[in-house]
């Protein structure tokens, strides 16, 4: 690796936070792919802790070129992955992995890791490729398939005798491409946003009694979401809260939240409704370039929305 010293930082625009790096265990750098698989294991494993089960049956190929990377393929299919608390309740561990430190206090370190970089050295991931066939997450299963083509990085090595990768963000000079597809089942959806809903609104105080939820498409890129839920707090206060917006992408990757409407036929929880209202508007008002988000290297050909028995969303990068 060269000197840390001998290399400038790379440039990061005003305003965008610099990506941190990925530990990928103790120095050196791997330099077989079956070393860098068995390292991307053990970090997934450490950075989802008890969170995530069958990770450790994942297939995972690399192939290694000096520095570069040649290839990189993450097969997720069959992985479930559940809330934070569900981790919490005592899920095992998995076994330790060559080149890493493992258990609760290595991943908080990881989650952390700001090394004093000692040596670092310019790599290239030519290609990058994810598949989910299906993963499940919070009990909802979800498809998955993204790759993307030569992403910059560098091997840095820490003070601290460790390795990562420091992601390197894309320019104009070293755009990158890909597509990405994202599917989940309608009905499934909605049992999720009914189970996860009950969970964060009982810790207000309130029981969810039903929920209604469905996503109707306007074409390729646009949407209607209407939402009608019944709500119980205590024994006298029960209501039906419905919402309705319209989502859309123009030709431009200009996201836009339109027609947002919240009520409900009980004039206490209308009142309250009420007082957020303004609140709602001023938030969807301003619409999001998709587009001026992206670092310059990656240009946004298309996004499509659609939506039947599943819904899906695409992305495809010029």
């Amino acid at each position: 690796m060269t000197d840390a010293a001998q290399r400038p930082a790379p440039d990061q625009p005003a305003g965008r936070p610099a990506p941190g790096p990925i530990p990928l265990g103790t120095a050196p750098r791997p330099t077989f792919g079956v070393d860098l698989e068995a390292r991307i294991r053990a970090t997934l494993t450490d950075e989802l802790g008890g969170q995530a089960l069958r990770l450790d049956h994942a297939p995972i190929t690399a192939e290694l070129d000096g520095a570069d990377i040649t290839s990189a393929v993450i097969d997720l299919s069959g992985v479930a992955v559940s809330l934070p608390q569900a981790a919490q309740a005592g899920h095992p561990h998995h076994a330790a992995h060559p080149g890493h430190h493992t258990g609760p206090q290595a991943a908080r370190e990881r989650a952390g890791w700001h090394p004093e970089v000692i040596a670092s050295e310019r790599g290239t991931l030519h290609h990058l490729r994810i598949d989910a066939h299906r993963l499940v997450a919070v009990d909802l299963p979800v498809d998955i398939t993204a790759e993307l083509t030569n992403l910059r990085f560098d091997w840095v090595e820490g003070s601290d005798g460790r390795v990562g990768i420091q992601p390197v963000e894309p320019s104009a000079d070293h755009p990158v491409s890909g597509h990405a597809r994202v599917a989940v089942d309608k009905a499934g959806l909605v049992a999720t946003a009914r189970g996860v809903l009950t969970v964060v609104l009982l810790q207000q105080g309130i029981t969810l009694t039903g929920l209604d939820l469905d996503v109707v498409s306007q074409g390729p890129r646009a949407a209607t979401l209407r939402v009608d839920a019944a709500i119980r707090k205590g024994v006298f206060l029960s209501a039906r809260v419905q919402a309705t917006a319209s989502v859309s992408i123009d030709e431009n990757m200009v996201l836009a939240v339109r027609d947002v409407q919240l009520g409900s036929g009980n004039p206490l929880v209308a009142a309250l409704l009420g007082t957020i209202r303004g609140k709602v508007e001023a938030a969807t008002s301003r619409d999001i370039d998709l587009a001026e988000k992206l670092p310059d290297g990656v240009r946004l050909a298309d996004v499509r929305l659609d939506v039947g028995r599943e819904i899906v969303a695409s992305a495809r990068l010029s």
